[in-house]
């Protein structure tokens, strides 16, 4: 059942706040509306908002996203750091919206034993999955869905390179050996440490080969430790097939890759993923994960040595009584 929001005209508000210093503001309404005007007066539980011709209170438990207008409108300068990207002007829009502007640099990994999910960081055709993904497999396809004017078109890359790959982390970097690879759009990179509990979160990928799903939910908790590695937990549903996919904010910024889920009968909502932060770290320390195809263990960590053989005592002799 939708909820209509209802505001109160306030009329008299205008003279009674008129000294107040106003600031334009977008907002963003849950049902997807969105509102821009000057900022009156800010309440605990609304905000008083003049569009020009009326003035109105609008619920804080109404509002998705509430921005500055002269924040937003300030051009999205893409900035290169290392092999990803960042965009700090970046507006942050609805879901619906943001899947129109990132779809299309997440892309499916196919390989002989499964698939997986990836996305596309810059215009080199670098590919991020996890590890597990890939581990083991020598020929591997990466499927990109194009949008063209008579409808959605499926591109297949089967020159794939490992470039990095770490199995402690459970992340990897590929690269489509492709001349139409620097065509393809990437998606930027984001703060994993500014995210909070409670905020909205969305992930892309191709869940049970489900292609091209989404799936929304919340942050649980920023920093979620297991196995000696911390993980955003979320109530993002993920899936075997989700694996390596991007979790994103309200920006459309990267700020996870997806791993894991807790599984069980009764057990719903307990989504992971690797932080982007930690993501950062990897790419800018690629060198030392790097794959070489002569080396068996490469990308993966080294077996402990064999114990020492433990040494057979002889058995006590046994008397036996006459």
């Amino acid at each position: 059942m939708r909820h209509y929001l209802s505001f109160g005209i306030l009329a008299a508000a205008c003279m009674a706040v008129s000294s107040l210093s106003a600031e334009n503001v977008k907002i963003v309404l849950k049902n997807g509306a969105e509102l821009r005007g000057e900022v009156l007066k800010e309440r605990d539980d609304a905000v008083v908002l003049d569009l020009g011709h009326t003035v109105l209170t609008v619920p804080r438990t109404e509002i998705s996203i509430l921005e500055k207008a002269n924040a937003a409108a300030k051009t999205a300068a893409v900035q290169g750091e290392d092999i990803y990207f960042v965009e700090p002007g970046r507006e942050a829009v609805t879901v619906e919206k943001n899947v129109q502007r990132v779809a299309e640099s997440v892309v499916q990994i196919q390989t002989a034993s499964g698939l997986g999910s990836g996305f596309i960081i810059n215009k080199l055709g670098y590919v991020i999955t996890n590890q597990h993904v890939i581990a083991g497999e020598r020929e591997i396809t990466v499927v990109v869905y194009r949008k063209k004017p008579d409808g959605l078109e499926k591109q297949q890359f089967t020159k794939v390179k490992i470039i990095a790959m770490n199995g402690f982390l459970d992340l990897a970097i590929l690269q489509i050996d492709d001349p139409a690879a620097d065509t393809l759009p990437f998606v930027p990179m984001g703060d994993s440490e500014t995210l909070t509990q409670g905020q909205d979160v969305f992930a892309i990928g191709s869940p049970l080969g489900l292609e091209r799903s989404v799936s929304k939910g919340i942050v649980s908790i920023r920093a979620r430790e297991n196995g000696g590695r911390w993980y955003i937990q979320s109530t993002t549903q993920i899936n075997p097939g989700n694996s390596g996919g991007p979790l994103f904010n309200a920006r459309g910024e990267v700020v996870g890759v997806n791993n894991m889920k807790a599984a069980g009968v009764g057990v719903e909502g307990l989504g992971f993923s690797i932080p982007s932060n930690v993501l950062k770290l990897f790419l800018k320390n690629r060198e030392a994960f790097a794959f070489d195809p002569r080396n068996p263990n490469s990308g993966f960590r080294y077996l402990p040595p064999p114990a020492p053989p433990v040494e057979k005592t002889k058995p006590e002799s046994v008397t036996t009584s006459g």
